[in-house]
């Protein structure tokens, strides 16, 4: 099997905003974002698409007019009490031990990073990968650097050394 990891367009948010699991919009640079992510993946080929429900993701799996699975597996990490907050006002009580083990430690009403990653290869493992299908995954730079660290047994302590740009596309 061959997979197109691909990280969603630019999200229509302020920077500086935590925004894991909200349901925010794309921003008017969709159109041509997404013509650059079509020349990077053999459309034709392609049997089925898996994508976050978050519009961000879905609105782009939309475009290659296939099948289309959503799977929650495939959502950006829960970041709880944090969501739509500015990152610089979260006071530094709860934020340091996040900060300091974010691969451990939950975010207050959200999750860990290592939950984040349990869930997305859970939801990798229920593939089947013997097949010679070729198949898009639509997902957030957080559940694609877990896949990632994942597969090359690199630790998520050190994952965020993966960069993974807006509608950037990564074969496995």
């Amino acid at each position: 099997m061959e997979i197109y990891l691909v990280r969603h367009t630019t999200p229509n948010i302020e920077k500086g905003i935590c925004y894991g699991q909200s349901d925010i919009g794309i921003t008017d640079s969709f159109p041509s974002e997404v013509k650059k992510i079509h020349q990077k993946i053999p459309i034709s080929e392609v049997s089925k698409v898996y994508s976050s429900p978050l519009q961000r993701c879905r609105l782009l799996a939309e475009t290659f007019k296939k099948e289309i699975t959503i799977d929650d597996r495939l959502k950006e990490l829960n970041f709880g009490d944090w969501e739509l907050k500015l990152w610089d006002s979260i006071h530094s009580k709860v934020l340091d031990p996040w900060m300091n083990d974010f691969v451990n430690v939950t975010v207050p009403n959200g999750e860990s990073y290592i939950m984040l990653q349990k869930r997305v290869v859970e939801f990798f493992n229920s593939l089947d990968t013997t097949s010679d299908a070729k198949n898009i995954i639509v997902s957030h730079a957080g559940p694609i650097r877990a896949l990632l660290a994942y597969l090359r047994n690199i630790e998520l302590k050190d994952s965020f050394d993966i960069k993974i740009a807006y509608g950037e596309v990564v074969v496995i």
